[in-house]
């Protein structure tokens, strides 16, 4: 993940259109966005212009129309972010982290559930030398 590019929070909103459906045209970026932000044209494209600069999405040209579609998979920028905030925030300690998470959120009874099997699961795999 050394080539993982730096996704600034404004951008992260771009992505998030392009990895539910792709390829996109920019209008169609900017109108899934308009429910959600109030972004001019020109902001979006710009946003695009900076993903395309870091390689986070490419494009192909469709007529007069460029059809964008994301370079990065969704889920190694999750986990790219998530390990960059645990070291930043948390200086690489996930228990205190995870601590703290669940000492400052409400959980559902369904969520405390989920979080135990997954426990459950870790404790398993670490037993078992996996």
């Amino acid at each position: 993940m050394p080539n993982m590019p730096k996704i600034s929070e404004s951008e992260w909103e771009i992505m998030k259109v392009i990895w539910r459906q792709s390829p996109l045209i920019a209008e169609q970026i900017v109108s899934q966005l308009s429910n959600k932000i109030e972004w001019s044209d020109q902001t979006v494209r710009t946003f695009i212009n900076r993903l395309l600069k870091k390689k986070a999405i490419g494009f192909e040209k469709s007529g007069r129309s460029y059809l964008y579609f994301p370079l990065v998979c969704e889920k190694e920028c999750v986990r790219f972010e998530s390990q960059s905030f645990l070291k930043r925030v948390f200086n690489g300690a996930a228990d205190i982290m995870v601590t703290n998470f669940l000492e400052e959120t409400d959980l559902s009874q369904q969520q405390i559930d989920n979080l135990h099997e997954i426990l459950t699961e870790k404790r398993r795999q670490k037993d078992n030398g996996t």
